[in-house]
Parts: C-alpha cells; sequence; structure tokens
C-alpha cells in the first residue's frame, strides 16, 4: 500500500522499523536519515532486494537496505569498481587499446582489451601505477543514460562494444563516468574511486572474445580487490603459499605422478604415488566393510542400450566415449550406477536384506575440454568411490544418516572441515515434481534430525534426484566438494528393481547414490596441497630414511633398516658418498618422515639417532622403542 502522503514513501528498514521519506529520495538520504556513521560508512544500497547505487531514487514504497564495505555485496561492487579504475589506467597509458568487458569474479576482477601487442608482466607495474593516480584523486562514478542509437554513435570504433549494445533490447542503457573515462555498465558502483584503497593487478592472460576461440584472441589483465591491504595481504600470501604447493609441482618432485602429451587427461601414477593410492584404498575398504558394506566391480564398457536406459545418453552422451563392437554400439562408462543395476537384478531380493550397501571403487571415463584439465583436479579418467544403497522408503532418515556420519569420520582423520549444501531440482531433470519434493524433504530432514548446519543450492541437483554435497576446506581456507549424496527414487523405476516385502508382494525400492572421497586421483591431488607434500606417517611413500655415516658403518644400517621392514615400514638406506648433512637435506626435500642416522656412536650403544624432516633431533634412542612409536603413530593415523 502507498504512503497516504503522495510526497512521501515509506521505507522498510531490515530490522523491520520503518520511516517515511520524501518520495525519489535517494539511498544516501534514507542512510544519512539513520544516522552520520552509516552514511559515511555507504558505499551502495538494496531497493527491493536488488542492488544500487547510492544515488538511486526510492520511488515508492520499498524494503531498503544500506550496503557497507563490511555487507556480502560490498566486494563484488568494491571489483568491478576496480576493473573501472584499471580500465581507464590502461587507457590513458595505452591510447590504442580498445576496452571490451571487465566484470567482477569470485576473487577479484578482469577487463580484456584488443591491442596490437599483448601486456607484459612489465606493463602492470606501470598500469597500477597509474591506477594509484585516478584512486589518489577520488574522481566520482556518475551514471547515466544513453539511447541505443547515441550509445552505438559513440562506439562506432569499437566493434565489440558495439555488439554488446546491439544484443541488448532496451532502448536506452547505462554508462558510468569517471573524470575522461566512461563505459558501458548496468553497475552499481563505488561512489568515487577513492573507496578502491587495497588492489593488486594479478596476472596477463589471453582470452577469446566472449569465449569462443573462433573470435580474435584478446588481451586480458586479472586484478583483485579486498577492503582493506589486511584481507589483501592475507590473500597474496595464500596464493604464494598455494603455489608452492601446487600438488603439479610437489608431484613431480616427490615422483608421485606425471600427466604425458601421449596421455591427456590421463595421469600416470608413479610407484611412490601407487603407495599413497593403495593406502587410502586400504583404508577406504577396511572402513566400509566394518559397516556393512559389500564391494564389488563392474565392466568398463557396457552396450548403448543400458546407457539410453538410465537416462545417461539423453542426459550426458557428450562426455561420454563409444566404441564399437561386433556391429553394436557401446559406451565406456561415466558413472558407475547402470553397472550396480544389473547386479541388483541377478536374483530376487527380500525386504529382510535392507539396506543393501553396494560399494563399488570403479574407474570411469568423461570427455573433458583440453583447457580445463589441470594435473589431478580436472582429469579424464578417474576411480570413484562409489556406493549404492537400496532401501525401504522406511529407511531413508536413517540411511541418509549413517552416510553423513561416515563422511564425518573420513574427513575428521584427513584433518579437514567441511560445510554442506543441499541441492535441489535442476532444469532438466527427470521425474515428477511430487517425486522430487519427496525426495527433498527426505534429504531436509536427514540432516534437520541431526542438528546439522547446511545451505540450499536450488537447482543444481543431479537430473535423477536431489543430492548433499560436502564441501571440505583444505589448510589455506580453499573449498573443495568431494563427497555427496544423492537420493534417486527414478533409476529404481527404469530398471524396474523391486524386492518382496514383509506382505509377500513385489515393491520399489529406494537407493542411494554416494562418494565421500570423490574421484581417487583429485582427492590425492588435494591431499598433497593441503599436506604440502608431507605426508603424515600411515600415507608416506618412504617413512625411514637410514644414513649411515661412513661405509664402515653400512653393515649396522643394513641390520636397522632390515629390522624396520620386518616391522612393516616402509625404509629407503643411502649409501652415497655425500656427506651427512646433504644426505638429510635431500630427505627433508623428499619429506620423508623420519631419518635414521647411524655411525660410531650408535653402534657402540646399540642404538640410533632419529631426526624428524622438520629437523627434530633425538639421541640414544633404542630401536624397540623407536619401532614402537612409530607403530603408534601409524595406528593413530595422526
Amino acid at each position: 500500500m502507498m504512503s497516504e502522503n503522495v510526497n512521501e514513501v515509506t521505507v522498510t528498514l531490515p530490522d523491520g522499523s520503518k520511516m517515511k521519506v520524501d518520495a525519489c529520495a535517494t539511498v544516501l538520504d534514507v542512510a544519512k536519515k539513520i544516522g552520520a556513521g552509516l552514511a559515511k560508512a555507504a558505499i551502495a544500497g538494496k531497493i527491493d532486494g536488488a542492488v544500487c547505487d547510492l544515488c538511486a531514487e526510492i520511488k515508492k514504497d520499498a524494503k531498503v537496505e544500506i550496503i557497507t564495505l563490511k555487507s556480502p555485496e560490498a566486494l563484488e561492487i568494491l571489483r568491478h569498481t576496480a576493473s573501472h579504475v584499471m580500465a581507464e589506467a590502461v587507457l590513458k597509458l595505452f591510447p590504442g587499446a580498445r576496452p571490451t568487458i571487465g566484470p567482477a569474479i569470485e576473487n577479484g576482477f578482469y577487463y580484456d582489451f584488443d591491442v596490437k601487442t599483448p601486456f607484459t608482466p612489465e606493463d602492470l607495474e606501470k598500469i597500477e601505477a597509474e591506477m594509484k593516480k585516478i584512486i589518489k584523486k577520488d574522481v566520482p562514478l556518475e551514471r547515466f543514460e544513453m539511447s541505443k542509437k547515441e550509445a552505438l554513435e559513440h562506439y562506432k570504433d569499437n566493434a565489440y562494444k558495439s555488439e554488446l549494445i546491439c544484443d541488448l533490447s532496451d532502448s536506452t542503457m547505462s554508462f558510468y563516468r569517471q573524470g575522461d573515462f566512461m563505459d558501458l555498465c548496468r553497475g552499481p558502483h563505488l561512489p568515487s574511486t577513492g573507496y578502491v584503497k587495497a588492489f593488486k593487478l594479478m596476472k596477463v592472460a589471453g582470452a577469446y572474445w566472449r569465449g569462443d576461440e573462433k573470435n580474435k584472441m584478446l588481451s586480458r589483465i586479472y586484478g583483485t580487490a579486498f577492503a582493506s591491504q589486511k584481507e589483501l595481504d592475507t590473500y597474496v600470501h595464500i596464493l604464494e603459499e598455494a603455489e608452492k604447493r601446487d600438488h603439479r609441482k610437489l608431484g613431480k618432485q616427490l615422483e608421485l605422478f606425471s600427466v604425458h602429451d601421449e596421455a591427456p587427461g590421463f595421469p600416470f601414477f608413479h610407484a611412490k604415488g601407487c603407495i599413497i593410492w593403495n593406502e587410502i584404498e586400504k583404508f577406504w575398504r577396511e572402513v566400509h566393510t566394518k559397516r556393512g558394506y559389500v564391494i564389488v566391480k563392474t565392466p568398463l564398457i557396457l552396450n548403448k542400450k543400458l546407457w539410453v536406459q538410465s537416462g545417461h545418453w539423453d542426459h550426458y552422451k557428450d562426455n561420454m566415449y563409444f566404441t564399437e563392437i561386433d556391429e553394436d554400439e557401446y559406451a565406456v562408462k561415466p558413472m558407475n550406477c547402470p553397472g550396480g543395476m544389473l547386479l541388483y537384478k541377478e536374483k530376487i531380493h527380500s525386504y529382510r536384506e535392507f539396506p543393501m550397501r553396494v560399494a563399488e571403487l570403479g574407474c570411469v571415463h568423461r570427455h573433458e575440454l583440453s583447457g580445463v584439465l589441470a594435473g589431478l583436479f580436472r582429469v579424464r579418467c578417474f576411480t570413484q568411490d562409489d556406493a549404492h544403497i537400496f532401501m525401504m522408503p522406511s529407511q531413508i532418515k536413517d540411511e541418509v544418516t549413517c552416510v553423513i556420519e561416515l563422511v564425518d569420520y573420513f574427513y575428521k582423520i584427513f584433518g579437514y572441515e567441511y560445510r554442506i549444501e543441499l541441492s535441489t531440482k535442476p532444469e532438466k531433470a527427470m521425474g515428477s515434481d511430487d517425486i522430487w519434493e519427496t525426495a527433498t524433504e527426505a534429504l531436509k530432514d536427514a540432516l534437520d534430525s541431526k542438528g546439522t548446519q547446511y545451505k540450499i543450492n536450488e537447482g543444481d541437483g543431479a537430473f535423477y534426484g536431489p543430492k548433499i554435497d560436502f564441501h571440505l576446506t583444505d589448510c589455506l581456507g580453499r573449498s573443495w566438494q568431494c563427497g555427496t549424496v544423492q537420493l534417486d527414487f527414478l533409476m529404481p523405476e527404469r530398471f524396474d528393481l523391486t524386492y518382496v516385502g514383509e506382505d509377500n508382494e513385489k515393491h520399489r525400492p529406494v537407493m542411494i547414490h554416494r562418494v565421500v572421497l570423490g574421484s581417487f586421483e583429485r582427492f590425492i591431488g588435494i591431499l598433497i596441497e593441503h599436506y604440502a607434500g608431507a605426508f603424515p606417517m600411515w600415507l608416506s611413500p618412504v617413512q625411514v630414511k637410514v644414513i649411515p655415516v661412513a661405509d664402515r658403518h653400512k653393515e649396522y644400517a643394513e641390520k636397522i633398516a632390515g629390522v624396520l621392514k620386518d616391522n612393516g615400514f616402509r625404509v629407503e638406506s643411502d649409501y652415497r658418498q655425500e656427506k651427512v648433512e646433504h644426505k638429510i637435506r635431500d630427505a627433508q626435500l623428499m619429506k620423508i618422515n623420519y631419518m635414521i642416522v647411524l655411525g660410531d656412536k650408535e653402534i657402540e650403544k646399540d642404538c640410533i639417532t632419529s631426526r624428524t624432516r622438520e629437523g627434530k633431533v633425538r639421541f640414544n634412542v633404542g630401536l624397540d622403542e623407536f619401532v614402537k612409536e612409530l607403530q603408534d603413530e601409524v595406528e593413530a593415523k595422526k
């Protein structure tokens, strides 16, 4: 309802309180009316949920919120303005550059330019210096509008902007001006350039216009900006630390895996990498067996008919690999589920068998574009720790709860915190709204019953059912989506799965698809970066390095190494003609947990000197005592 006084409108604030302001008052006017402190801190606002500039007018009764640099929306606005500042700086330094687009993105911003000579890293320093001058001038950002005709006339020498304008259906469009620079933009923006306090240009890259490889290659400058220098410094530190921890570099240094041009997207695991893989797999099998799972194996290649029946042919074939056998079409499996359906149908099942927990470490293949392949993080062939749980509808809540507890157990072993998202029906999905609502409510019920905090992720479910996703957080605060629990009423229908109930009649089971680690390859890549290659004792490819001081100590070193190997430890000995310090340094570079240094004193006292990779040294240690300590460390999975 409109205010009675036509010259006034009613503003409802986030706390529910209301105030009257003059019709066409701005968001800044509202901030001033609330208080001088808020007006000074304000950078933008919201009118009925839509983010807007401080100068936006409130023309009718509305909910109004003031955005400050502490608000969740602030970073995007700040970074968007920083991209305009950067564009102005570039045009001042490189007048021939033609600007295209410059959005804010998740961790910063970028701007693409058409230039004769691509920007160099050295150019970034000059651009940063020019940006600082623009920021120091504290130039206001002013929004104004042009007709489509006027806009096309203004950009007659810029085919990129003209293309964008022609694609817009609006008869008028908004622009922002700061000094002599203006840009086609919907906004909103900061009130002036002076608000951009902490920024950094990160790198230069090539980018096709509109992401289409048929178009011209442009020069892209990436940058980032934060509300404070402290936040920027923290972010830059994390990036530097992430660079040191890059799993591709460490994978090569530690002889764990490699990727070759002859097999893009298909990683090779070396002997030491296979040790990590096998230890994780051994642990995975032990935990699943204890929790009532049976472990199966299904074929890599299956007939096209199966993929049509499962729905993958309609929803996923662009990501699949195909082959022909005996003049019939087959597909390399991108997922393990259809094979699991065939196993289930091998015999008649009773309700007494439920819940039936069937796990598989299945190798799957998915076609990824070459441009997105990245070490172990994005591959074309990977092993998924799948499980399919068949149950009665009455068992859904308990089984989902059990899976959540299983995921929690695994992640805590590896030292991860995590958050949970519940993803609902996507735009392209199989099944009725009723089935999806039932499935979604069942997952909510399981989460709520445990008092679990979670976020609703609308429209991001699998095509056959809603899902719970687990996003783990590594030691640098980065988020990785690994585990997932997907509730499926549709696959049992498609494959006509049944069980005999207590009433001796046939019924349709419900099933859960779930993974805990996700892709083994990707999980190992995440672990490499999380631990910076310094694996806990139970996972380390080499747990102990035996280092004799001189040749005369070799026999004693062989004896010590033999005892350790007999106790199940992974041991290497270094008999090179090198100084002890050099051998220790090499062992530390290879992230080996313990070094045992053996010389005359150790032989005389029948003991060892142990050294950790962090440099902690212990003298006169009894071998039995050392073995027990290592056994305890492995057992505890510290």
